[in-house]
């Protein structure tokens, strides 16, 4: 008893043993662990929006004041300022190399945001034909419902028709009460209008 014992046991922790070495792999009911990325992690949102930001401010005449007030005040300090103060020598080697790098980031984030601004018009073009698209369909339904309603109207009994009907009726009416009027010398049928004479000798 004893031995079969033991092999079971060695059985199951063979057993075991493979299915923890199959399952070496991922698993697919945990989730993934998060992976280590060397380059920095932003949101493109924000990023957008911050370029968008820049770019408007580069259209604004505000920028360009600013940057002409830089500017002069640059060229004046390493004209008129002392040699030993001069940081950027004629011909303003620095003060070129600066403006072809803010030219160089500039380029780029006007680039994004008239990406971004497309993308809305997109959008919103989109939008604007399936609202389109709406309002035909609506317009045609409207249409057809129209139609059918003067489809509808044209075997409905208008008030004109009502009385060229009952014209007719009355003059119908009247020719047969002219057809049908006693004879001169005859007395009526009615016998309110009988002579009472005869009634007497109906008695």
């Amino acid at each position: 008893m004893v031995p079969e014992r033991e092999t079971t046991a060695r059985e199951r922790a063979v057993s075991g043993a493979t299915a923890a070495s199959r399952h070496r792999g991922p698993r697919l009911d945990q989730p993934r662990p998060p992976r280590r990325r060397l380059l920095p992690e932003w949101d493109p949102e924000a990023f957008g929006r911050l370029s968008e930001r820049i770019a408007r401010f580069l259209g604004t005449g505000r920028f360009i004041v600013w940057m002409t007030v830089v500017i002069i005040v640059w060229v004046v300090w390493n004209i008129a300022a002392p040699a030993e103060l001069r940081f950027d020598e004629y011909p303003f080697i620095f003060l070129t190399l600066m403006l072809s790098l803010q030219a160089s980031y500039a380029a780029p984030l006007i680039l994004l945001a008239q990406n971004r601004q497309d993308d809305r018009d997109r959008v919103n073009l989109e939008q604007d034909r399936a609202q389109n698209e709406r309002s035909i369909a609506d317009t045609e339904y409207l249409t057809r419902e129209v139609a059918a309603l003067r489809a509808g109207l044209g075997e409905v009994a208008t008030r004109d028709w009502i009385r060229s009907e009952l014209q007719d009726l009355v003059k119908e009416l009247e020719a047969l009460r002219d057809d049908h009027r006693p004879e001169s010398g005859a007395f009526p049928a009615d016998p309110a209008h009988r002579p009472r004479g005869r009634d007497a000798d109906d008695r």
